[in-house]
């Protein structure tokens, strides 16, 4: 299988620190990649490379197998990738649909399209249908986000994300502060992405809910990667091992079952 995504030998620098020494990454079609590492191993640094906010200083970025160069994140939006930030960048005072179609809304028709009037009937019918395919459960779509629970923000995040990738979202953390039950709707909602033929590539610092949903797990240390793991196979020792160093992982670069 061809890798949708990969980087290689990936260098970033900020001044006298080097956040990534050399890092490698690989994304296949239609899987959950889950990216871990310590605190300063280099994940959102890599991240933001691959998702067109960082350049790299050295090393490629190869998509469906050509050599990309993304100097800006609508670079990366236009091949099909989206990212979901912990913040969520989302509009408090503004409900689901405005927040899904955010910066992208749809004009009516005619002279009051061009005159700048939204077509707010298009833009829920389609919300409505987006949450719907993510198994998203609002009990009242036009309420404000700022109203909903964290789990429910996130996922609206996540299903604006989808509604413009076709290709890839990059999650950072996207479970953190959430209790028990808004983690698995969140969960579940990753996987009905996965489902749908999207890539995710899943930032996060904990090991059991990433082997709950990932299909593969790829190590950072230190700014380099020390391992590409199948999660069904794969304990939180030996991640944790992985990510010390306690542990000597061959890193390997095999394609999801």
């Amino acid at each position: 299988m061809q890798p949708l995504i990969e980087g290689r030998g990936l260098v970033k620098r900020y001044g006298q620190v080097q956040a990534l020494r050399g890092a490698d990454f690989t994304v296949f079609p239609a899987e959950v990649v889950a990216l871990i590492g310590d605190n300063g191993a280099g994940k959102s640094t890599l991240t933001k490379t691959l998702a067109g906010t960082e350049r790299p200083d050295a090393g490629r970025i190869l998509f469906e197998g050509r050599e990309v160069h993304m100097e800006r994140p609508t670079d990366a939006q236009g091949l099909g990738i989206e990212t979901v930030y912990q913040d969520l960048a989302l509009a408090p005072d503004l409900d689901g649909p405005a927040n899904l179609f955010l910066g992208r809304e749809l004009l009516r028709r005619g002279l009051a399209g061009r005159l700048g009037v939204l077509d707010k009937v298009a833009m829920r019918a389609r919300a409505i249908e987006a949450f719907g395919r993510l198994g998203v459960e609002l009990q009242d779509v036009d309420a404000p986000i700022g109203t909903l629970s964290g789990g429910q923000r996130q996922s609206v995040a996540i299903a604006r994300a989808v509604a413009w990738a076709d290709k890839v979202i990059f999650m950072d953390e996207p479970t953190a502060a959430l209790g028990v039950l808004q983690r698995g709707r969140v969960l579940d909602v990753i996987r009905r992405v996965r489902d749908n033929g999207i890539a995710v590539v899943l930032i996060s610092h904990n090991m059991p809910e990433v082997l709950s949903v990932a299909d593969r797990v790829e190590v950072l240390r230190l700014g380099r990667r020390v391992a590409s793991l199948p999660a069904a196979d794969t304990t939180v020792e030996e991640l944790v091992g992985a990510m010390t160093g306690a542990l000597d992982t061959l890193d390997t670069e095999g394609a999801p079952a």
